[in-house]
């Protein structure tokens, strides 16, 4: 009888290998047909959304401090999605899903309807949350999962100083202010630090990155297999059973 191969089998170590070296294909090809360039910091101006979305910040934070009543009851982000258990593994990163690669938390939308319709005008929009760090937390570097998507943040709650509360990305840094856009590659190597007494939100999203055709098409398609992944699907099962909760949590509160 042949001997079963585990995790740690020449066949899956050879599959991951091959499987990176595709993705890194891939993601050149991604950055030399982007139509948005290929900087750690693309240009906002290029984004026609973004001028809408800071002219409704206030309109988004006033959602964002009706949530907040409920801060003890928010899911950490490993609670949702384990992987970043690594990350972060206290309490001091909430989050509050209104979209999660494309599937729609209804409950959580129809308590922002306002942010609901902003962010539903954003073309390639793929998930979208509050994210909240509290005083003092650090995200170690890491780096996304793929490069055909560009993450966005609003700045909705900056602490100050605010040069105290930034984000690396590659050898670069920026500092959020209020009402105003950061739009990254996470691709690249990235690391945040909240170094205030205060709490920092954004409003975070990922969007599709703007490519050439017919590399957009293939981008299309990549996005669709990662939404089908165990990665997206747990993570999706997870929310789910958090939006239980929290429905209970706020119906007896």
């Amino acid at each position: 009888m042949a001997k079963h191969e585990g995790f740690g089998s020449p066949t899956r170590r050879f599959l991951i290998r091959a499987g990176w070296k595709i993705m890194q294909a891939v993601e050149r090809l991604i950055a030399k047909h982007s139509l948005v360039g290929n900087e750690t910091f693309p240009d906002p101006g290029q984004f026609e959304w973004i001028p809408k979305l800071e002219a409704n910040w206030r309109v988004i934070r006033k959602e964002l401090e009706e949530v907040l009543k409920y801060r003890d009851q928010l899911p950490n982000f490993q609670d949702i999605s384990i992987d970043q258990s690594r990350l972060s593994p206290d309490n001091k990163w909430k989050t509050y899903f209104l979209y999660g690669f494309g599937y729609r938390s209804e409950k959580n939308c129809e308590r922002c309807p306002e942010t609901t319709k902003l962010i539903e005008q954003v073309p390639g929009m793929k998930s979208v949350l509050f994210s909240i760090l509290a005083p003092h937390k650090h995200i170690p570097e890491h780096r996304g999962p793929y490069k055909g998507l560009l993450r966005y943040h609003l700045g909705l709650i900056v602490p100050e100083p605010r040069t105290a509360c930034r984000i690396r990305v590659g050898n670069d840094i920026a500092h959020w202010e209020e009402g105003k856009s950061i739009i990254f590659d996470d691709t690249y190597m990235h690391e945040v630090w909240n170094d205030t007494e205060g709490e920092r939100a954004v409003l975070f999203m990922d969007v599709v990155r703007p490519l050439r055709f017919p590399v957009s098409l293939l981008n299309k398609f990549i996005i669709w297999l990662v939404s089908l992944s165990a990665y997206v699907q747990d993570a999706k099962k997870f929310h789910e059973a958090w939006e239980k909760r929290f429905d209970q949590a706020v119906a007896h509160s």
